[in-house]
């Protein structure tokens, strides 16, 4: 068996199920349990200063002091 056909092989089957193993672990990350607040607060940026501009201190971390 030459090199290529090898590497096809492990790719067909191993590759193809650690591929599949790593999806399946991002949608179960994705959408575990107590992540629901981390979505909803990274899908309102943008509306997080709708009302009024941003401060120095909302923008930088460092200027809160």
């Amino acid at each position: 068996m030459d090199t290529y056909s090898f590497m096809r092989q492990v790719a067909d089957s191993w590759g193809m199920l650690f591929l599949f193993s790593v999806f399946i672990f991002v949608v179960f990350w994705a959408f575990r349990p107590g992540s629901r607040k981390v979505h909803e607060d990274i899908a309102n940026i943008p509306f997080r200063n709708e009302d009024k501009p941003a401060t120095e201190a909302d923008v930088i971390p460092e200027a809160r002091s």
